[in-house]
């Protein structure tokens, strides 16, 4: 694992980035040769990559549309996918 002043702000980080850091927490939490403190602080950030991965997804979610056809069939514009 990175050291914690190296790591990147949870809030700069890709999808990706995010997601990746927030798999490597999760094994080290679940083999178990972690310290107590070291597991909070490790929750603590695993917590955080979790909320920013939740935004990222949310934010995608919401760019998400679906084109709209005319009676011919063609594309005439887009609307959200869950109006």
């Amino acid at each position: 694992m990175v050291a914690e002043a190296e790591r990147p702000p949870v809030e700069t980080l890709s999808f990706e980035s995010a997601m990746a850091e927030l798999e490597k927490i999760v094994t080290a939490l679940e083999e178990g040769n972690v310290a107590l403190e070291r597991s909070i602080a490790l929750y603590e950030r695993g917590e955080a990559l979790k909320a920013r991965c939740d935004t990222l997804l949310k934010s995608a979610e919401d760019k998400v549309e679906k084109i709209r056809l005319s009676r011919d069939g063609e594309p005439v514009g887009t609307e959200p996918l869950d109006p």
